[in-house]
């Protein structure tokens, strides 16, 4: 079938957009590039911007990307929608002194980076990957190949492992990546190396640990697919997709009239609580939106009027149900892989999600051709929360949370479904076309 073969497609362009983004930092470039070579201009903070009706621009802030196409006839109370997403996944971060060493092994010191799935990351082989700042004021970034691995202690020597596994968050997570003494190495080296600088060069970074192994699908029927930072890569990547057919594609220009502004939003953070210069509590996304505007000649009345009359999508992944623990999910409310993205509810606001929400959103997956599933927690098991309710309370704009259904989250591998990861582009691209 040709969706099936397009959904494929999608989830082989998804491999590559997680295998180019191993930090937030990547991911945010990599949005960058992939909307650059479809015709968007890149623009700096620092520089005046230009004039906007027509013009399809992105932005980088650390860690994060916002990237939006304006209508050539969007005036000063034309709505935006913004498809909300994170650059972030739980995991490891290196300390300030990350070469240590015990018994004649080479070791990282790595503090444990927001809620992972911890005995996941054991037996794996792993890459460091992020930011190097160096004394010339030049910021790069810089990623090994597979270089360090978490091993796991043999069953010979604790017994009692399969009847329970924790491990310590500072004794046990701290990974081998050579043979020696670490006072004569220098895992900063191993990163230096791959930017091509000279280690001495170095001075400060933000470095995490990533999977090295490239997403795969499998499964009977091509259902599955699996990789590291499907939390929240897939929405980051459905909503670059769907924003460049939004905005023409490959053509030079936005489309000449359009019912809003089309807008990427993705934040770093997310996993640590979004309280930064570019997570979704900070003030990365307001400075935009009054930039955007500003260029559109809106006064502070207009500009409140297209808030109201706009939409933040935000998109983030969520629970299917699981097989063999059936009982930690709703009893009724159990969406699965394959049956299409998942609209997420909470009574206590930790979703965004409301009434009004909920019918417009079957209403764009309607327009879609789009099958939805709800998600709704077990009362006894905590639920979690996304960016969709610090953005609505932030700046008021009507906010819808929603995602794809997936299985082991947070761990360094996660399951999803390759029509959900379709089906969702497919969403967004209604959701951008007003």
């Amino acid at each position: 079938m040709p969706t099936r073969s397009a959904a494929l497609t999608h989830a082989s362009d998804l491999a590559d957009f997680v295998a180019a983004s191993p930090s937030s930092y990547h991911a945010a470039e990599e949005v960058a590039r992939r909307l650059q070579e479809a015709g968007f201009t890149r623009l700096d903070e620092t520089d005046a911007w230009p004039a906007q009706p027509g013009g399809r621009f992105v932005v980088v802030r650390d860690g994060a990307a916002i990237a939006w196409a304006v209508p050539a006839d969007a005036a000063a109370t034309t709505p935006v929608h913004v498809l909300g997403a994170h650059t972030d996944s739980p995991g490891f971060k290196l300390k300030p002194k990350p070469t240590i060493g015990s018994r004649g092994w080479l070791q990282a010191a790595v503090e444990v980076y927001g809620g992972p799935l911890l005995n996941s990351w054991l037996d794996r082989e792993l890459r460091l990957a992020g930011r190097l700042a160096l004394a010339d004021g030049r910021v790069l970034l810089a990623a090994t190949g597979a270089l360090l691995r978490l091993p796991q202690l043999a069953i010979h020597l604790d017994r009692q492992v399969n009847e329970a596994l924790t491990l310590d968050r500072q004794t046990g997570t701290q990974p081998v990546w050579g043979l020696g003494e670490p006072e004569s190495a220098d895992l900063l080296g191993e990163l230096a190396t791959a930017a091509g600088v000279d280690a001495a060069e170095i001075r400060g970074f933000d470095v995490v640990v990533a999977d090295a192994a490239r997403g795969a699908v499998f499964g009977k029927d091509d259902a599955f697919f699996a990789s590291g930072r499907l939390d929240d890569l897939a929405s980051v990547h459905a909503g670059v997709v769907a924003l460049i057919e939004a905005a023409g594609g490959s053509s030079a220009r936005s489309p000449s009239s359009s019912a809003c502004i089309p807008m990427l939003a993705a934040f770093d953070h997310e996993e640590l609580g979004s309280e930064s210069r570019s997570g979704a509590a900070g003030p990365f996304l307001e400075d935009v939106l009054a930039r955007v505007y500003a260029s559109l000649g809106a006064d502070d009345s207009e500009r409140r009027r297209a808030f109201a009359a706009s939409w933040h999508l935000s998109s983030d992944v969520g629970h299917s149900v699981h097989p063999n623990f059936a009982h930690k999910h709703d009893p009724v409310v159990q969406p699965v892989l394959g049956s299409g993205p998942i609209l997420k509810i909470n009574a206590n606001q930790r979703y965004a999600t409301d009434a009004v929400g909920a019918a417009t959103w079957a209403a764009w997956c309607e327009q879609a051709g789009v099958s939805s599933q709800e998600f709704v927690s077990n009362n006894a098991v905590p639920c979690g929360s996304t960016i969709g309710p610090i953005t609505a309370t932030r700046l008021g704009i009507r906010t819808v949370d929603v995602g794809i259904p997936i299985l082991s989250m947070h761990s360094a591998r996660e399951l999803a479904g390759v029509s959900d990861l379709y089906d969702l582009s497919r969403v967004a691209r209604a959701f951008f076309a007003g």
